[in-house]
């Protein structure tokens, strides 16, 4: 039987009435489930340290371990605050090497799979488990020294404490350190360090006053740092028969415990001397002493400038409890009233997380000598500020963990004006190449 046009999309039109039909012919949106979904990301973003045995306060190895702590976690990614890399994204330089961060998709897969209720799916799609090795092991590989800095008890209740350890220098020869990290040797002695710095120093200096006598200063540690690994070609000294020292800072939290810190290395060869050496200070302290109102937000700066053209490895805000953000600008010299500008990067600070943000090796920042470093940060000292112990009083300078700070570390290698100019006019080569490609791609839409 024939059927004419006009009474088969009549037919056509009957069918898409009939209820469920219009489904069954378009499938639905596939349901974000943890095991097909969530897992994959948690094993390669999360786990390193979400894992029995590990720093982070909970698991998120499996479903059941997970499943408790879901709006916990949206709310933690979704306001990028895990995994920890604060970087803020609306300004400045965004390429960085190990960069931990979850990716625009990845958090829309996990807002996604909360907001459906959080559920298991197939646990035949749960992919296989990650295996590993010491939650405590070290991130910058096997290291070729270790220095094991002399246990320290920390009392259960005590006010902030400071001194030096020392230790000896596993070396016969005078090396040069290519990549360096402080760890706590135990979970309990992480919770009590508050910062560690580490030296090498003449045998003969540490029967004297430490405070006149800093030796080669190697690298710093705060809670939640990580390691610095330096550019191929630069380095760090690091002279046969001196003396390790860390100097520490210490804070305790309710419990006895014996601090335990060690230092790993990787070094050069033997007879290797790098072309750079790579500088660590901390700089641009406020040009008056930090004056925090309470119940307010204050602003301060800070400012230092580079006497020799440099190329700025890495940038590690540090201020305290009340600090909440801090901006690295450039001030280049210029002639004329006016100054160039440029904010290189913004940092949203959690005192738990003192990350050093490691420029990828393209985007790392070169400035001309005379370039002025300009710290703007910001402490809140009100109620809304979780960790402001107490926003009815005052807050100043000071040492201890309940005072503020406001500096940061920056690694950097001193060039030549012949390598500055060279790598400016190579960027902006690169820059010409890649506005030309973007026109031409504009061009042929």
């Amino acid at each position: 039987m024939r059927v004419g046009l006009k009474s088969g999309l009549t037919a056509v039109a009957g069918l898409l009435l009939i209820p469920g039909f219009a489904a069954a012919q378009t499938p639905a949106a596939r349901q974000v489930t943890f095991t097909k979904d969530v897992a994959p990301i948690f094993q390669q973003k999360c786990q390193d340290c979400h894992r029995p045995g590990a720093m982070a306060p909970m698991s998120l190895v499996s479903y059941q371990d997970a499943r408790p702590w879901a709006r916990s976690i949206k709310t933690k990614v979704a306001n990028r605050e895990m995994p920890p890399f604060h970087i803020d994204r609306t300004v400045g330089i965004q390429e960085f090497k190990n960069n931990p961060s979850l990716s625009a998709g990845e958090i829309d897969t996990i807002v996604k799979w909360v907001d459906a209720g959080a559920p298991q799916g197939n646990p035949a799609d749960m992919p296989p488990a990650r295996k590993f090795g010491d939650p405590n092991s070290w991130t910058i590989g096997e290291p070729d020294i270790v220095v094991k800095f002399p246990k320290y008890l920390v009392p259960a209740e005590s006010p902030d404490l400071y001194g030096d350890l020392f230790a000896d220098i596993p070396i016969d020869s005078d090396r040069y350190i290519k990549a360096i990290q402080t760890r706590s040797a135990t979970a309990e002695s992480h919770k009590v360090v508050h910062h560690a710095l580490s030296y090498s120093v003449s045998p003969d200096a540490i029967q004297g006053d430490m405070s006149n006598e800093g030796g080669q200063f190697l690298v710093e540690y705060a809670s939640g740092k990580n390691a610095e690994v330096y550019p191929e070609g630069s380095g760090v000294l690091l002279k046969a028969g001196e003396k390790a020292r860390v100097s520490y800072h210490t804070h305790s939290y309710g419990e006895d415990t014996q601090m335990e810190i060690e230092l790993g290395m990787v070094l050069y060869p033997k007879g290797y001397v790098p072309k750079k050496i790579r500088w660590s200070k901390q700089l641009a302290q406020p040009t008056t002493p930090l004056d925090i109102p309470p119940g307010q937000v204050a602003r301060s700066d800070g400012y230092v400038m580079m006497h020799k053209p440099a190329r700025i490895i890495a940038f590690q805000p540090h201020l305290h409890l009340l600090g909440t953000k801090q901006c690295l600008e450039l001030i280049y010299p210029t002639e004329g009233a006016s100054a160039k500008t440029e904010v290189v990067n913004c940092v949203n600070f959690n005192n738990s997380w003192h990350l050093s943000y490691n420029y990828a090796d393209d985007v790392q920042p070169i400035v001309p000598a005379g370039t002025m470093l300009h710290n703007i940060q910001w402490h809140d000292n009100t109620a809304a500020n979780p960790r402001a112990s107490d926003p009815r009083n005052w807050v100043g300078n000071g040492n201890r963990t309940v005072d503020e700070m406001g500096f940061f570390w920056l690694g950097w290698v001193e060039i030549t004006e012949e390598e500055y100019q060279a790598e400016l006019a190579a960027r902006k080569a690169r820059q010409s190449r890649t506005t030309t490609q973007q026109q031409q791609q504009q061009q042929q839409q």
